[in-house]
């Protein structure tokens, strides 16, 4: 009978705390398992019941764009265009470029090069 009694796993002393904190973590994990769900689930819910593609929302946005430029009076529209806008021409330098003597350009470009 003394063959049953042997104790063959070590010192039952030092490893009296694992089997508690072995419990602890189980314990521990089954709460933050329990707590995600909930969260996940929550959150799933808030969800719309289908979500619209790429193209029902371009198709959407075009549609509200036409009905917008429909309930529009057309009379405003031409009025806010210059007249002679078109008629302008391309190559009319700006003032600031033709406002500023030739004297003062040589200055300028005087104390570029001289480094004041």
């Amino acid at each position: 009978m003394d063959v049953f009694a042997v104790n063959n796993f070590g010192d039952t002393r030092s490893g009296g705390l694992a089997g508690p904190m072995g419990l602890f973590l189980i314990v521990l994990m089954c709460v933050a398992t329990v707590l995600l769900i909930r969260n996940m689930n929550k959150r799933i819910r808030r969800l719309p019941d289908s979500f619209t593609d790429a193209a029902d929302r371009e198709r959407v946005a075009e549609i509200a764009r036409l009905d917008a430029d429909l309930g529009r009076p057309a009379g405003p529209a031409a009025a806010d265009v210059e007249a002679d806008r078109s008629v302008a021409s391309v190559t009319k330098e700006e003032p600031e470029v033709t406002g500023v003597p030739e004297e003062e350009r040589d200055s300028v470009e005087g104390r570029k090069t001289t480094g004041a």
